[in-house]
């Protein structure tokens, strides 16, 4: 039988057991390392040290539970032979410790990552309170790919850190540490406890403040996440109060987790703290959006767009370029954008927009050249300096996934001529791309990329892959998009989808057709405007799910009349919602569905007090829960007789879905790109008359014809149904030709 081991392990030279088998550990070789130790705890059952390292290397083979066994089971036997002599016990899993140690920093020399988190995570429960050990195992854990999200370590991320006294030589290792766990994605649930508790002791709190907002606007825009990226702008505005940049990308933040009155009251803060009019505007455009998203602010957002126009006008008067001042491209995509919602007066909206984008491109270009004359943006006359055989177009855009852009674009990219174009995409500040974008973007592509960071060095990627026409499809939703289209890094640049125009001087032109724009438009655009010859948009269909949602459900009668509005609060024109309920009262036994991104409880009452000033009773409006994916939201549109527009602002996917059912459609028409949409696609799917108005008295009287006539509705089904085959709306292949021959005819003249 073999004596107990003893912890009074005597100091000895290194036995050939402990040489051979950690030479094997060095090696990676940990089976017949493990065999090796084996043998010397049976040789040496009274050594100690035998048992640590055989426990050890059942822990590098994965076999934990063998490997606790192994010490607990050594532990046991040494304090029955010693009577537990407290000293002794101690320096024995001290010993323990340090060959842990020991080990945990070999593995990370060649960062074996998940060894060295399994190791420094065992160190931790024989030396709990080793800061060092646990700062240096999060970083193992946020390294090793093996890992899940689930398995970030909770051991060591507490508030007792708060507790813990950290030398000031020390002090670069937690900062390390806390850099790494704030970038990192796999932290799920994000470590806000240990944040809070260490964040106080770091030396350089503007770094650490501007770690956080780079989170915040990672998670927020690149990988979709607003939640998560909240509580991480919550807690550096805690810990960091006087960081300006993290409050307003709350504010932002707010508005897209539609926490709307938290929003505004920072908003409110931002605008009082403002010193200068172009401070202002900015901070009024963002104060607006929150409004526009609650419905029942609407007075309060004229006066703000009232104030808006007065403080661009001031902006433009008074400035000059200056090479060392930074002007965002917000400039030119926050203040404008509301201008559409509210009013059809494209005269004014675009001059303002043209002259706050020329602005930003005169300052744009005054800094390029004085602090990077190496860079030179494309001018008119610019020699092309490359040749191919092939066109070669770039398709520059944030919004190539499930989002309206990336479902009205999807399908030029499956039926594009490889043997004349080449067709490169560029997935701006998408870092992770879902297998939609995977599928119908990157896949057919000629070549595909994910791009990122500065937009200088972004135009510079461009003007390297030599894109001849760079096609933008994102407008002013796009404030990086914006900035590189300012550079000018291809010779010719076109912008399509998004939304109107950029005004940028840099564009040369923008993508519509005869009907999106009137015969007067030319005269307001800085672009040229390049009207393809039927639609400007088509597509071969839209994927249909499973409704969710029925007549009965809703306390709907089977023979009533349902009309139906899925829209964006920005876009509930009190005028239109008015007309809206005239149609209601005027059809007896007849509904109104509605849904849409907003503050629900400001619509609702948006609507309710329109409903009672117009005399029609709120029962018969019926609020709806947003649908959770595209598919369900087709399917469930289905329930709808007729579909009312909104106006100043049309539908434009929405519009082109509910064609695609078959649903009769009533839209008025306007004198601006976003009030002609729904126009165009009417026209396109092949009706020209029959719910299309171009006065706000037609389109109560087509809302109430339809409701009233259902023969009428069924015969405009039918039409739409048939569409399918014959219509230019539904041929993306015909409407990919026409976008080709444009490309090339762009071309062409461009080169003379």
């Amino acid at each position: 039988m073999n004596s107990p081991a003893s912890l009074s392990t005597p100091a000895t030279q290194k036995s050939p057991w402990e040489q051979e088998g950690d030479r094997l550990l060095a090696q990676g070789e940990f089976e017949q390392a493990t065999r090796v130790f084996e043998q010397w705890a049976e040789a040496e059952p009274e050594n100690l040290r035998s048992r640590w390292f055989l426990g050890m290397a059942y822990l590098l083979l994965a076999q934990e539970e063998v490997a606790q066994l192994t010490w607990s089971m050594a532990i046991a036997e040494a304090t029955e032979a010693d009577e537990a002599d407290e000293a002794v016990m101690e320096a024995a899993l001290a010993e323990l410790a340090s060959i842990l140690q020991r080990e945990a920093e070999r593995q990370s020399n060649g960062q074996q990552w998940e060894y060295v988190w399994l190791l420094r995570r065992h160190l931790h429960e024989l030396i709990p309170d080793d800061w060092q050990n646990t700062l240096l195992g999060i970083q193992a854990a946020m390294q090793s790919d093996s890992l899940t999200p689930d398995a970030f370590p909770d051991w060591g991320l507490t508030e007792e850190w708060a507790d813990w006294e950290i030398p000031d030589d020390e002090l670069p290792l937690l900062e390390e540490t806390v850099r790494q766990v704030i970038q990192w994605d796999g932290a799920t649930p994000e470590p806000l406890v240990w944040l809070e508790a260490v964040l106080p002791k770091l030396p350089d709190p503007n770094a650490v403040a501007q770690w956080l907002y780079d989170r915040c606007v990672q998670l927020q825009v690149k990988l979709g996440a607003p939640k998560p990226a909240t509580r991480y702008a919550e807690l550096c505005l805690r810990h960091f109060p006087g960081y300006a940049p993290i409050k307003e990308r709350l504010v932002w933040l707010y508005q897209d987790n539609e926490r709307y009155e938290d929003a505004l009251v920072l908003a409110q803060e931002l605008l009082a703290d403002c010193k200068t009019a172009y401070q202002r505007l900015m901070q009024n455009s963002l104060l607006l959006r929150g409004m526009m998203l609650m419905s029942d602010r609407w007075q309060d957002s004229l006066r703000v767009l009232a104030e808006n126009t007065a403080l661009i006008e001031q902006e433009v008067a008074e400035f000059q370029p200056d090479p060392n001042l930074v002007i965002e491209a917000k400039l030119i995509c926050l203040p404008t954008f509301f201008y559409p919602y509210v009013s059809d007066t494209p005269e004014q909206t675009r001059s303002l927009q043209n002259r706050l984008s020329r602005l930003y491109v005169e300052n744009t270009h005054c800094m390029v050249a004085e602090h990077f004359p190496d860079y030179r943006p494309f001018q008119p006359n610019d020699p092309i300096p490359w040749s191919h055989d092939k066109l070669r177009i770039g398709f520059l855009s944030r919004c190539l996934r499930q989002h309206s852009v990336g479902w009205l674009s999807r399908w030029i990219f499956q039926h594009f001529d490889r043997d004349r174009f080449e067709f490169y995409v560029y997935f701006n500040q998408i870092t992770q791309l879902p297998d939609f974008s995977q599928r119908w973007f990157a896949a057919p592509a000629t070549l595909a990329q994910s791009i990122e960071g500065g937009f200088l060095d972004i135009a510079q990627k461009i003007r390297q892959d030599e894109i001849d026409i760079l096609m933008d499809l994102d407008s002013i939703t796009s404030d990086n998009g914006c900035s590189i289209l300012a550079l000018k890094p291809a010779p010719i640049q076109v912008t399509w989808l998004g939304m109107d125009a950029t005004g940028l001087p840099t564009v040369d032109y923008f993508l519509v057709d005869s009907h999106v724009v009137s015969d007067a438009a030319d005269a307001y655009y800085a672009e040229t405007l390049w009207r393809l010859p039927q639609t400007y948009l088509a597509v071969d269909g839209f994927e249909i799910g499973v409704p969710t949602v029925r007549r009965d459900d809703l306390g709907i009668p089977a023979d009533a009349v349902i009309y139906f509005s899925a829209q964006t609060a920005i876009k509930r024109h009190p005028e239109t919602t008015r007309l809206q309920m005239q149609i209601l009262k005027q059809v007896p036994n007849s509904y109104f569905l509605l849904k849409g991104p907003g503050d629900a409880r400001g619509m609702q009452e948006f609507f309710r007090r329109i409903a009672e000033e117009e005399g029609v009773a709120s029962d018969r409006l019926r609020f709806l829960e947003r649908d959770k994916d595209e598919p369900t939201h087709r399917a469930n549109l289905g329930i709808a007789d007729v579909v009312l527009d909104t106006f100043p602002y049309n539908g434009a996917t929405t519009t082109m879905e509910t064609l695609w059912l078959g649903i009769p459609l009533v839209t008025q028409v306007g004198k601006q790109f976003a009030s002609r949409n729904s126009y165009t696609m009417l026209r396109n799917a092949g009706i020209h008359t029959e719910g299309i108005a171009h006065t706000p008295e037609a389109y109560v009287e087509w809302g109430v014809r339809y409701g009233k006539d259902a023969t009428l509705r069924e015969a405009i089904r039918d039409r739409l149904r048939q569409s399918r085959q014959t219509a230019p709306l539904w041929n993306a292949q015909q409407f990919t030709r026409d976008m080709e021959a444009a490309f090339t005819q762009m071309w062409q003249r461009r080169k003379g």
